[in-house]
């Protein structure tokens, strides 16, 4: 299982969190630049890292029990 966190605009992906990366990346200037201070903020990718657990582990047995 692997969480993805996507920003867009204009419907152009400038940064994506990925859990089995554990870090933001960034794919235009202006996502390199969130990227990297989001990065740096410990806080902000533990949480970011969490949400895997949180979301995706909680929820996957109902999604696999509906199909």
């Amino acid at each position: 299982i692997e969480y993805i966190r996507s920003s867009y605009f204009n419907k152009l992906e400038f940064t994506r969190f990925s859990s089995s990366v554990g870090k933001f990346v960034g794919f235009t200037e202006y996502g390199v630049r969130n990227a990297e201070y989001w990065n740096k903020d410990a806080s902000f990718l533990s949480a970011m890292k969490a949400r895997k657990e949180g979301y995706c582990l909680n929820n996957i047995q109902i999604w696999y029990n509906n199909m």
